[in-house]
């Protein structure tokens, strides 16, 4: 099995797709606007990529957080609020008030986790446990559940719990820590400065839930840990803090291989992900040449990264689109709205 995610091109894999894909066995597939029409061509699309692995719970990824990162919307989906207008005015402070916002978002991401389920997608990249700063830039801003760590913690937890009730798998973003950063990793570099000691509060969440069965790596340099590498490049920032001080074990994937934080050609930074540490290389966007040159470089996948795959997809779930499973997104979403 090929240690990478990719994308295709369009709604359907061509031929060409279609062979690359038969022939290398990526670990997994995420989608893309321009992999979606309506609900019937998802599912058809879904299906295909687990006829074509003989794998029933093949890790098909999207980027479905609600808000401005969403994937799935109106008119053939619901819309789906942002992670901080689900956390609305909780803090931890006030037990009743961070109740309600807990089941707030459990019921929210229940509920999306079903509509995914129904159309054959068994992951989404989401809670974003990143801590933003004030001064930051806004590329985290209202994705993340609040300021403080610990009620990042609290309702990133209850968001890994209701995907888990739909049978679908959360991945935890971005390790080790994302909300300091000046500028946006899909443009250019970005450099944090702070101390060792001021990074605990970024580590915080990712501590918490550790347990996570997927994560996704930051394309930031944080100079305490390593002056030289972003972390998805660092095997210090991957073995030492990712790995050991934060404790997470399960399966670690990199940010996009094609945003402008990283350098050189597309096959080189795959590469340069797994040696660092990444169990799988993220190809987002369904270049046949990127595609085909990194299935030429790449190494087979480990057996510690194939046990953790292995491990993250057992709980996955694909659900029939009916009536029953409508219904059930209305109960979730009632409940939910009646919390507000």
């Amino acid at each position: 099995m090929l240690p990478v995610i990719f994308g295709l091109s369009g709604p359907v894999m061509t031929a060409a797709e279609r062979a690359l894909f038969r022939d290398t066995d990526p670990a997994g597939f995420i989608l893309f606007a321009r992999n979606i029409e309506d609900p019937e061509q998802l599912r058809a699309l879904t299906d295909s990529f687990r006829d074509l692995t003989g794998r029933a719970a093949i890790p098909i990824l999207i980027d479905q957080e609600g808000g401005r990162v969403t994937r799935l919307g109106p008119p053939h989906w619901r819309s789906w609020p942002a992670a901080q207008t689900l956390a609305g005015s909780a803090n931890c402070s006030e037990p009743e008030r961070l109740a309600s916002a807990v089941e707030r978002v459990r019921c929210n991401f229940e509920a999306l986790a079903l509509e995914l389920a129904g159309v054959g997608v068994t992951v989404t990249c989401a809670p974003v446990l990143d801590v933003p700063q004030p001064d930051a830039h806004d590329i985290i801003g209202d994705r993340a559940f609040g300021a403080s760590p610990e009620l990042v913690s609290i309702l990133g937890s209850a968001c890994l719990e209701g995907l888990q009730l739909g049978g679908v798998a959360g991945v935890i973003k971005h390790l080790p820590g994302h909300g300091r950063a000046l500028s946006d990793s899909h443009e250019t570099l970005p450099r944090v400065s702070a101390k060792a000691a001021e990074l605990e509060q970024d580590f915080a969440p990712f501590r918490a839930l550790s347990n996570a069965s997927m994560a996704m790596t930051a394309h930031v340099v944080y100079d305490a840990l390593d002056k030289a590498h972003c972390a998805s490049l660092s095997p210090t920032v991957i073995e030492t803090h990712i790995r050991q001080r934060i404790g997470f074990d399960g399966l670690l994937i990199s940010d996009d291989l094609d945003m402008k934080a990283l350098a050189g050609d597309i096959p080189s930074r795959a590469v340069a992900v797994l040696e660092a540490g990444c169990d799988i290389a993220l190809n987002c966007w369904g270049k046949l040449a990127d595609m085909q040159g990194i299935a030429e470089r790449v190494p087979p996948m480990t057996p510690q990264a194939a046990a953790r795959l292995q491990a993250a997809c057992a709980p996955l779930r694909v659900a029939e689109h009916s009536s029953a499973l409508q219904s059930r997104i209305d109960a979730l979403l009632a409940r939910r709205d009646a919390l507000a």
